[in-house]
């Protein structure tokens, strides 16, 4: 019987694991994958957004040569971090869904127990769901997504080389991708349905990519979208003029975002809004619908993936575990727009 069982071994659920430890709560965070999955799974060039001051946890330090770190510092800092602070955690132990008893619990009101994919199970007085989004890709529900030549990830430029990439979304990943496969000599063409690159591309990526684009290095087809993907190519629709067309594609990465897995969500209980996918929550104590059981970092965004990030998801544990503990319960801050 745990205090507290944490859902995700993400950032925002270890700093979860730090102020339950803290405030003296025994806990077990079950992840599905490695510890940080999602960062470990991140392009390997990739660099953080946020400062690293802004992405630390639990009050430790996180030096860099640099202002913004990058993948492999980061995996390196939250390992650390977690064995600092003897994080207890099951890794590459998937939660299939959680069962809540009201007043059978020995000591308290509730009692969860937790089932996961190994036939273990495991309980807890209370649950702390910070699963993220970045197991749930958004398709587009088009012919041909599921080939072997089409991904919704994106490692490393290299095996690219040399071929022709067709990239569809132009928010972070889709433009940073682009870049490094122009410069690992891949013919790129960027696909997207809007008429420019997302506003929430990171201000340092901007000048590079449309000057990229305007040398015609790397090629845009903006108001368009794909319909169809073959071996070697695939169909599009422009979506001001109705014109149909293909392009050449040996690969296509479909870099258009994530969700949260909703159907865990409900499994545990949680209800949602039918068209954002927010779960019900308290906006205060992030506790949802089910009592006892809280969400924690990018969980609860639903489709708003953009508005929670580990600089704000990572301070939600503080105000999670206050009320647990039943202390007065310290303010979030929403998070304010980036430049």
């Amino acid at each position: 019987m745990y205090d507290v069982i944490i859902i995700g071994g993400g950032p925002c659920g270890l700093a979860a694991g730090i102020e339950a430890s803290k405030a003296g709560l025994s806990h077990l965070i079950l992840e599905k994958g490695s510890l940080t999955e999602s960062i470990r799974r991140y392009p390997k060039m990739m660099r953080f957004f946020s400062t690293a001051e802004n992405i630390e946890i639990g009050g430790i330090p996180f030096p860099i040569a640099g202002v913004k770190a990058n993948r492999t510092e980061a995996l390196q800092y939250y390992r650390k971090v977690a064995g600092y602070f003897n994080l207890n955690f099951k890794l590459f132990t998937e939660v299939k869904h959680v069962t809540r008893y009201a007043g059978q619990a020995p000591n308290g009101p509730e009692l969860f127990t937790v089932f996961t994919n190994n036939d273990k199970t495991y309980q807890a007085r209370k649950i702390i769901l910070a699963t993220g989004y970045f197991d749930k890709p958004r398709w587009l529900q088009i012919p041909g997504e599921d080939l072997p030549h089409v991904t919704h990830y994106y490692d490393e430029p290299f095996q690219y080389s040399y071929t022709n990439v067709v990239i569809v979304g132009a928010s972070n990943s889709a433009v940073e991708a682009a870049l490094e496969l122009y410069r690992a000599d891949a013919h790129v063409t960027i696909v997207h349905r809007a008429e420019d690159f997302r506003k929430t591309v990171k201000y340092w990526l901007v000048p590079d990519v449309k000057n990229r684009v305007k040398e015609g290095k790397i090629h845009t087809k903006f108001s368009t979208c794909i319909t169809r993907i073959e071996p070697g190519k695939v169909g599009t629709t422009n979506l001001q003029t109705g014109e149909e067309g293909e392009l050449p594609a040996d690969f296509v990465l479909i870099l258009t975002g994530y969700i949260p897995d909703a159907d865990l969500l409900k499994e545990c209980g949680v209800t949602l809004d039918p068209e954002t996918q927010v779960p019900t929550y308290d906006r205060e104590t992030f506790e949802t619908n089910v009592p006892g059981m809280y969400v924690c970092g990018t969980v609860m965004a639903g489709v708003y993936t953009e508005k929670v990030f580990i600089e704000n998801g990572r301070e939600h544990a503080k105000a999670i575990i206050d009320h647990i503990t039943g202390k007065p319960v310290r303010k979030v801050a929403e998070l304010i727009d980036r430049i």
